[in-house]
């Protein structure tokens, strides 16, 4: 009798059956019954009937076949002919088997490990680590022409800044951190790879860095119209700054901020947002920069704090220069402070008005009060402005400054205020740090301007200790 597969057809199944037959004279004389396996059929010998011949042939009921006979032994203890045709015939197919299936799991293996070294891959591409992301030193002198001075393009209180023109042509900015900058060179590297994970149209993109012979540079992407500060209170240059540019400034950077403290991989206060770390590119588009003193907070903290104050006063809340206390609402009052600052074309470090009004703060909200908010606007304007659109960025940067940080929107809430005229926005209180109240309290503050070193990428840092008098 032979059983064949399926997956043989007629003429193959009698092949077998015939070859089975021719073999079992030559190797299995003398043997009661056999049964030989073939990789698609199984053939089987008996001396006796062991199926049903009235079944016209067919195979008989389907049921596994027997087990193949123990090997016999010869008289001399070695085993017979027919005992190892049966091994080997249940051997062969056990062992294509165990082949195949080892080749199956090195190959989904080997796609497992191709596919997790392609995603390390794209993540190392778009995230960055410490090596991609360091250039070399002998590149930038010669990109400077050697820190040349007619490439420096300015200087703040971490070293100076050169514009650079990379061999592809790719123009850059290279910050030169002065050897006091209080950083070491791992705690560098780590800050340089934070700052490049963060990529939006209105942050100023860190390319890498350069640690090289005492040398530590900063290299970022190259923005052709400086900072915010050189047209707003330049008397003569103010004049590119019209109502249209100073709206879209001031949207550009509620949306930098909005990405900082709610859109991006990490949660980052900016901890001093002022004019001159606003940089605008050819198009005149708000670029936030320099982000050294922001803190890294994790996803689930809001605020944290710090005993050392470093920022620039007039754009620090009030419970950040006093107690120490930053959240994503101490940036928020630093952009009502800049809001303001846009509006009027004053700084409020360095604010020139007569009268009873002594900072910017309390001017706005002394016109706020007696309804007279336009007086406000910077008279470079001339009257070519939305009275609307004003009105409503003043009503905004008046809640962003507000003394309790509670009652500050967030910057997602600032964005809608912004692109939403059909949301009604809430009363303002007084401002932080007015010398004015509702019931005529005065705030006097004694300050002690001490430069810090918290990192090499701040620019201004300033202790302060207030008192409260009535």
């Amino acid at each position: 009798m032979v059983q064949c597969t399926p997956d043989i057809g007629r003429s193959d199944c009698e092949k077998c059956l015939t070859d089975g037959v021719e073999k079992i004279p030559g190797c299995c004389s003398g043997i009661g019954g056999v049964t030989i396996l073939r990789p698609s059929c199984v053939v089987r010998y008996e001396p006796v009937l062991f199926f049903d011949p009235s079944r016209n042939g067919s195979a008989p009921p389907a049921s596994p076949p027997p087990p193949p006979p123990p090997p016999t032994t010869n008289g001399n203890g070695t085993t017979s002919p027919g005992s190892s045709v049966n091994i080997a015939a249940v051997a062969t197919p056990t062992v294509i088997g165990a082949i195949f299936i080892i080749a199956v799991i090195v190959y989904l293996l080997m796609i497992r490990k191709r596919k997790k070294k392609a995603k390390t891959s794209n993540t190392d591409h778009e995230m960055g680590n410490g090596e991609s992301l360091q250039f070399d030193l002998d590149m930038i002198k010669v990109a400077t022409d050697e820190f040349s001075t007619a490439n420096k393009l300015g200087e703040g209180g971490f070293g100076a800044v050169y514009k650079g023109v990379l061999v592809d042509g790719q123009e850059i900015a290279v910050k030169r951190l002065s050897v006091n900058s209080g950083q070491g060179s791992e705690e560098f590297k780590n800050e340089v790879v934070l700052l490049n994970k963060l990529q939006h149209r209105n942050l100023v993109r860190l390319l890498g860095f350069c640690l090289e012979e005492g040398e530590k540079l900063l290299i970022y992407e190259f923005v052709p119209n400086r900072s915010l500060d050189k047209y707003l209170f330049d008397t003569a240059k103010k004049a590119h700054l019209n109502w249209e540019r100073r709206y879209k400034i001031i949207g550009g950077i509620a949306r930098g901020l909005l990405y900082l403290h709610e859109d991006s991989r990490l949660r980052i206060i900016h901890r001093d947002l002022k004019a001159g770390n606003i940089l605008l590119d050819g198009d005149m588009n708000a670029k936030i920069s320099d982000f050294g003193m922001a803190k890294l907070v994790v996803v689930d903290q809001t605020h944290g704090n710090t005993s050392r104050i470093a920022g620039t006063f007039g754009y620090m809340a009030p419970e950040y220069a006093l107690h120490g206390l930053f959240s994503v609402k101490s940036d928020v009052f630093s952009f009502g402070v800049l809001l303001l600052e846009i509006i009027s074309g004053q700084k409020t470090t360095n604010f020139n008005q007569s009268g009873p009004s002594r900072d910017l703060l309390s001017h706005a909200w002394k016109l706020w009060r007696e309804g007279t908010t336009l007086d406000l606007v910077d008279l470079s304007l001339m009257e070519n402005y939305s009275s609307n659109e004003v009105i409503r960025c003043i009503h905004i940067g008046l809640l962003c400054v507000q003394q309790n940080a509670d009652d500050r929107p967030t910057m997602s809430t600032v964005v809608l205020m912004l692109n939403s005229f059909s949301l009604t926005l809430p009363a303002p209180s007084v401002p932080a740090f007015s010398t004015q109240t509702r019931t005529g309290e005065r705030w006097e503050f004694d300050l002690d301007y001490t430069t810090t070193t918290t990192s090499p990428f701040d620019q201004e840092a300033v202790l302060l200790e207030g008192r409260h008098h009535q």
